[in-house]
């Protein structure tokens, strides 16, 4: 039976998208300059969606609307919008120091970050290489894998192991790890080397879990197969998302991410978990590594890193990864790698009133707190129309529809324009509507993002 719809939610839903007179609308910019990534250009040129301002968990469009956040602006904003601290500290690094080299030199900012990251991850991962973005970190930990492998005289560990519908980033290395069809098919035959796991999608006997789905462990052992085929000698490491968001928010099942870890140990390969959406409380604890109970050896982190106020990622590496790079004559380079823009000042500033913000807050284990009644409101939309799946844990949640036949993602996509003209901002992957709002959200607005997609589904229907 559908859920009927509280008036009360509906007035606050439909008060969300009205115009806040406080703010006069700025005049639009020439948008043909612009090619946006991951946009439907000529559609969105056609009827644009500007947003102009965000304070906590709103957005501020051109037109004066207040737009809930259900996505944390793109997973990243987990403090919410706009908090004084992080900007005051950006603010004060730019006066004080706008740029150091990473290259033989330093500044403070960057070691007192890395130590505190690391006091943040599992027991063991205690070095910290910063990058710009999720997608670099990525191509950070592939080749820290392979240059690890060769330090050690394993020069053989060359290949690379991802998973069917894996996101990594959009980088070469990223893409052939990954395993996203519509964004590997278009560049090629990418990086020679790489073989994939099946992914964990069992609607068969998973659909509508609650949490982590009890069957699929097994899909570990596939893994066992490619190591079969080709040697465990050649294959230098293994990357998974703990929950791969990108694809359709797709929960571990129970025991699946334990039996990976094993099969890796057994066989000296790394196991590399991206953290880049589930990192820094979305999962109820620092990382979803700690959530699960499983321990990689190297670990990418990005966007909630600096609450996505500036660009920055980094790979949270095991000490016996890094001292296998500690050899030989102490004035050469270890690791011939890293980016101009490696521990920006104004990231690391931002990093760290980010993680200072987290801990007054409590946020890092905000969602352990909410994640059953967040359950709760997301799976009462099972029933509502075009729903054929829906998939959650901590604070994230992904209701599958059903495609529109010779049309895919056209209905999800349809969904989001509706909600973004009524006030409330989601993400859509494939025809998956995804949710990951900020970990400041209260229970009010839990239910008001979910009746907001309750009413957008019917008007669907």
């Amino acid at each position: 039976m559908n859920k009927p719809i509280a008036p009360a939610l509906m007035e606050a839903a439909e008060s969300v998208g009205a115009v806040t007179a406080a703010h006069a609308a700025p005049a639009r910019p020439a948008l043909d300059a612009y090619w946006m990534p991951f946009t439907a250009n000529r559609q969105f040129k056609g009827n644009p969606r500007l947003l102009v301002g965000a304070d906590r968990m709103h957005y501020r469009d051109d037109r004066g609307r207040q737009v809930l956040d259900g996505v944390a602006g793109l997973w990243c904003v987990n403090a919410g919008h706009n908090r004084p601290r992080i900007v005051k500290a950006i603010q004060d690094q730019a006066a004080e120091m706008d740029f150091a080299p990473p290259f033989q030199m330093g500044h403070p900012k960057a070691f007192e970050l890395a130590t505190r990251v690391a006091a943040l991850a599992p027991a063991g991962m205690d070095k910290v290489f910063f990058t710009n973005s999720g997608s670099e970190a990525v191509e950070t930990a592939l080749k820290m894998a392979l240059a690890y492998h060769r330090a050690r005289g394993d020069g053989t560990r060359t290949r690379l192991i991802g998973r069917e519908r894996g996101y990594h980033g959009v980088n070469f290395g990223g893409i052939s790890v990954g395993g996203m069809v519509a964004n590997r098919k278009t560049f090629g035959a990418m990086l020679a080397g790489v073989d994939h796991i099946r992914h964990t999608h069992d609607p068969a006997r998973n659909a509508y879990s609650v949490g982590q789905p009890l069957h699929g462990a097994e899909f570990a052992d596939e893994l066992e197969r490619r190591i079969a085929l080709h040697d465990a000698s050649t294959i230098a490491a293994v990357i998974v998302e703990p929950i791969a968001g990108s694809t359709g928010v797709l929960i571990p099942p129970v025991g699946y991410l334990q039996r990976l870890r094993d099969i890796c140990t057994r066989h000296g390969i790394l196991l590399i978990f991206d953290e880049v959406i589930t990192g820094f409380g979305r999962t109820g604890q620092p990382f979803g590594a700690q959530t699960f109970g499983v321990t990689p050896d190297l670990m990418t982190v990005a966007k909630g890193l600096t609450n996505g106020c500036v660009p920055m990622g980094a790979v949270i590496a095991g000490g016996h990864v890094h001292d296998a790079f500690m050899n030989g004559p102490e004035h050469l380079i270890e690791f011939l790698h890293g980016y101009t823009y490696s521990a920006h000042p104004l990231a690391c500033a931002a990093g760290l009133a980010t993680l200072d913000t987290y801990e007054e807050d409590g946020l890092l284990t905000r969602a352990a707190t909410l994640q059953d009644e967040f359950a709760q409101a997301v799976h009462s939309l099972r029933g509502e129309p075009h729903v054929i799946d829906i998939r959650n844990f901590g604070l994230v949640a992904g209701i599958e529809l059903q495609a529109i036949a010779g049309e895919p993602t056209r209905r999800a996509f349809s969904i989001f324009l509706d909600l973004w003209e009524r006030g409330l901002m989601v993400r859509t992957t494939g025809d998956t509507i995804a949710l990951s709002p900020p970990l400041i959200i209260s229970s009010e607005q839990i239910a008001q993002i979910v009746d907001m997609i309750r009413a957008a589904l019917r008007r669907a229907a």
